[in-house]
């Protein structure tokens, strides 16, 4: 083979490489092979043809083709080790001549991180205060959820259940058509369109109501300004929540019962303070991860930014295939061209890998590393609430060559933010390892090349719609009975023990994701009834996912780049 470099830098290195008649030989009869038993020739059992009847019978350009699926990758691997390159991730390979056949290689680098002063950066969290009013909160939530829907024998108000029979039109046309449908109406209820619920307050049931109300652009049918959707309302049903008393009565009856109010009382204050002091680690980590990065400097191969790109898009149309939606749809209800799409995402897919690349930088500089029996420890924490019917199959998941690959990267993520938190509140111990971590030191090897840097298996974890993503068209139907989601700011798992196992750190939602291992969903505050809605009735059916990893077990960097000249398959 004779192999000329086309461009060299730091960060990328373009080869041209072409093949000599004895270097191709060995993939043709690899292909011939292959081919011969695919093929029918008159004359000649399927796999018997010799090579010369086969090649004239298809051609040699079709023994090329099918020879270009092992040649390329083979040959540049054999190029990388003679020529001691080492990939940082797949080369991208262009197929320049078939006769005889020459390509073109692009293969990205070790990116160059440099991290700066990091050990000079100081933060700290502010201190975790819970008061009476944050413990009042969670008790009367849990008064609200314990709480069953009785009929009222009154008029509609604010937070009660009502079934409705809505029928709605635009220009004369349908778009809503429901019958006995359940809504819970309230001020901070958009659904079907803002200022429904208003109309709804003070009717009784059985009584019928129309009204106008004009539809916002981004709901109407294609986007049209000035549109008004005329309602036709039915009060079905109105029902309401009696809440009862909060007192010892009450506390012996939520989850596995308190002696009485003040043992409830005492778990909750415990429970919000130690998620707030968790969810300040967490803000103090993402702080600290933005200070190192302000400090960092990373130059890196376009390819890495351009597959970060692709990763993106991935993940983004795999959200819009479950909620049944595709691209083209979607640039048509955002307005946007396909270009435009794109360049919105060259800072998010810089972000992302800037933040992949300096943890991983930090993992390296301090010396940290996951041992194999930490792996084990984790996957038996994932299985603990697995039952003996799942747990030989979770293992078997678990124990995947990704899965495990995936666990040690968030089991580091979670050691260098700690490690990080160490640094940046002073602590004694931050100053430099004893061992050789000088950025020129060797990385430590790598166990597997990624194939992109935000590598994510289609079929384990589906990604959050995007915050400017549609959410749902006015004519869309309830998929199930709904009531008011729980206020942002409202404490989600106060009443709940959580095992008391490692937290990890939350790294930021667009940082590179690894793949997620199956886990057990955690435990919940106490659910709510069998027959209590669940949401507005016009909000978008959730993204169908297998579980992720859990919140406190974030996505962390990805493997490491291969040895020296092993390539990995184009």
């Amino acid at each position: 083979m004779n192999v000329t470099r086309e461009s060299d830098n730091p960060t990328e290195v373009t080869l041209n490489v072409y093949m000599e008649s004895a270097d191709e030989e060995p993939f043709l009869n690899r292909s011939y092979r292959r081919l011969a038993g695919r093929v029918r020739i008159p004359g000649f059992r399927p796999g018997k043809a010799p090579r010369s009847v086969v090649e004239r019978h298809l051609g040699r350009a079709a023994l090329v083709q099918e020879a270009l699926e092992f040649m390329l990758p083979e040959s540049l691997d054999q190029v990388l080790r003679e020529q001691e390159i080492r990939a940082f991730l797949d080369p991208q390979l262009e197929v320049l001549n078939l006769e005889p056949v020459s390509f073109k290689a692009t293969i990205a680098l070790e990116p160059q991180i440099e991290l700066g002063e990091f050990r000079s950066i100081r933060l700290t969290s502010p201190p975790v205060e819970i008061g009476p009013a944050d413990i009042n909160r969670v008790l009367e939530r849990l008064q609200y959820e314990s709480a069953p829907w009785e009929p009222a024998d009154r008029p509609a108000a604010f937070g009660d259940l009502l079934t409705l029979s809505i029928h709605g039109a635009i220009d004369g046309q349908d778009v809503i058509n429901h019958e006995s449908v359940d809504y819970i109406p309230n001020m901070d209820n958009p659904h079907p369109l803002p200022g429904f619920s208003v109309y709804l307050e003070g009717m009784t049931e059985g009584q019928d109501k129309e009204f106008t109300l004009p539809v916002p652009p981004e709901s109407a049918p294609g986007g049209a300004p000035d549109k008004e959707c005329r309602f036709r309302v039915a009060i079905i049903a109105v029902k309401e929540k009696r809440l009862p008393e909060l007192d010892d009565e009450f506390a012996k009856g939520v989850q596995d019962g308190f002696e009485n109010i003040d043992a409830l009382t005492e778990h909750i204050r415990r429970r919000l303070t130690q998620e707030a002091e968790t969810a300040a680690l967490r803000e103090l980590e993402r702080n600290s991860l933005e200070e190192v990065k302000k400090l960092a400097t990373v130059h890196a191969s376009e390819l890495i930014y351009q597959r970060e790109m692709e990763a993106i898009r991935e993940e983004h149309e795999r959200t819009l295939r479950s909620q049944r939606l595709d691209m083209e749809t979607y640039l048509q209800l955002t307005g946007q061209t396909e270009q435009e799409w794109q360049t919105q995402l060259r800072p998010q897919a810089q972000d992302r890998l800037t933040t992949y690349l300096i943890i991983r930088k930090l993992a390296e500089q301090e010396n940290i590393q996951v041992e194999p029996q930490e792996i084990e420890a984790e996957i038996q924490r994932l299985m603990q609430n697995s039952d003996q019917d799942s747990a030989a199959n979770m293992r078997l998941i678990l124990n995947s060559p990704d899965s495990r690959e995936s666990i040690r990267s968030n089991l580091l993520g979670i050691k260098v933010m700690a490690r990080l938190v160490e640094i940046v509140k002073g602590d004694p111990t931050s100053e430099s390892p004893e061992s050789d971590t000088s950025d020129d030191a060797p990385s430590p090897p790598a166990e597997t090349a990624p194939t992109a840097i935000t590598e994510t298996p289609t079929d384990e974890t589906t990604p959050e719609t995007p915050d400017d993503e549609p959410q749902a068209a006015i004519t869309e139907s309830p998929e199930a009975e709904t009531t008011p989601e729980t206020s942002d700011d409202e404490p989600q798992a106060a009443i709940t023990d959580t095992p008391e196992s490692e937290t990890a750190p939350e790294t930021p939602d667009n940082e590179p994701q690894a793949a997620s291992a199956e886990t057990p969903e955690s435990e919940t505050a106490p659910e709510t009834p069998d027959d209590e809605p669940q949401a507005a009735i016009t909000e978008p059916p959730e993204s169908e996912t297998t579980p992720d990893t859990p919140d406190d077990h974030p996505p962390a960097p990805s493997p490491q780049a291969p040895p020296t000249g092993e390539s990995p398959n184009a």
